[in-house]
């Protein structure tokens, strides 16, 4: 039976251990009993409190959601100016935790997922909604919308293959450097619509 107030404890155990575990094997085909294993509980309790791996794994992806929505949200608000707050959007999409190789290989894991799970799909649509969304609102403020969809789509496609290429650990590219080559994309954007030369 299991113990009265341990279910959030144990339930975010179990989460952060389907992270870790993928993360590990790169991809989604772990059993529950590994990650049972890996959060210290039996496999019949993961079960009880998940009901089963494919569950499990929807949790996991959208405590991943939910995270970067709180960061997010939390670095908007001492964010000042709309470019300021497109710089913290920048950085949320690279902190570290957000930017470990095992956080990395789970999002490419669920990606491909995807492909086969609708209900994998609807929570990646809504992270890349939400991250173009934080992108355009600002943007709109510093230049036409027109060219705020643009460049809000270049910015979330190199954030996307910035994380793509980080993956591939052999050519691994740092934090700053994620978000130095971000911020110069929109820096020369905005420069190059200030002097007239994009329309």
């Amino acid at each position: 039976m299991p113990k009265v107030g341990m279910e959030p404890v144990r339930r975010k155990a179990l989460v952060d251990a389907a992270l870790r575990v993928i993360g590990d094997h790169g991809s989604l085909t772990v059993t529950m009993s590994e990650i049972a294993r890996q959060a210290g509980v039996s496999p019949a309790l993961a079960h009880h409190y998940f009901g089963s791996k494919e569950q499990l794994l929807i949790e996991t992806v959208r405590s991943l959601l939910k995270q970067l929505r709180d960061d997010a949200v939390k670095a908007l608000k001492e964010a000042g100016t709309s470019r300021e707050k497109l710089s913290a959007v920048i950085r949320v999409s690279f902190q570290a935790d957000q930017f470990a190789p095992s956080t990395i290989a789970a999002w490419l894991a669920f990606y491909a997922e995807a492909q086969r799970s609708e209900e994998t799909r609807r929570f990646l649509v809504i992270y890349a909604r939400r991250l173009r969304s934080n992108l355009l609102a600002n943007l709109k403020a510093l230049c036409p919308a027109d060219a705020a969809e643009r460049i809000a789509e270049g910015a979330a496609a190199m954030i996307d293959g910035l994380y793509i290429r980080q993956s591939l650990r052999s050519a691994p590219v740092s934090i700053e450097a994620s978000i130095s080559l971000t911020e110069d994309y929109i820096n020369s954007q905005l420069a190059a619509l200030a002097k007239g030369q994009i329309q």
